[in-house]
């Protein structure tokens, strides 16, 4: 059975997360940085919490360098999901949308192409409002992918 690592650094769907683990038996490893109150995870059953400095992308690296394939990272970042996808594992973001290894380079490349453009005084145009939909997709989508993976069969596009 794979791990299911949780990005907590403003994650809003751990509760979600934790709920569809248990349901399929998988343990869990929630990873953020000092300022999360992750005590509040470590009562529940097969829930390891890790924590990481404050530093920039500390809680991807943590989580990165855990990674085995096959395992299944919760994040919204698109670089972390470029580095879960490059370690053979599975990424899944808080909205539910499975990232793919055929479309995760053109998303860094709009990523990057955004920052430029903030950084040069541009504006783009942020997430829309966070809806109890993104968490039922979200549940849905990770509980066929951990089913899928309980199965041993290949993981379908979602």
């Amino acid at each position: 059975m794979p791990t299911l690592y949780v990005d907590a650094d403003a994650c809003p769907v751990t509760r979600e997360a934790l709920a569809v683990a248990r349901e399929a038996h998988v343990s869990v490893v929630i990873v953020g940085n000092e300022t999360q109150n992750l005590e509040r995870y470590a009562r529940h059953q097969s829930v390891e919490t890790v924590r990481v400095g404050t530093g920039r992308d500390s809680a991807d690296f943590a989580i990165v360098e855990m990674l085995e394939p096959g395992d299944v990272v919760v994040t919204h970042d698109t670089g972390l999901a470029a580095m879960t996808l490059g370690r053979g594992a599975h990424a899944v973001s808080p909205r539910g949308r499975r990232w793919r290894a055929e479309t995760i380079d053109m998303e860094l490349a709009v990523r990057h192409a955004e920052q430029r453009h903030r950084r040069a005084g541009g504006r783009t145009r942020g997430p829309s409002a966070f809806e109890d939909d993104d968490r039922e997709r979200f549940a849905l989508t990770l509980r066929r992918l951990l089913a899928e993976l309980g199965s041993g069969e290949q993981p379908r596009d979602t």
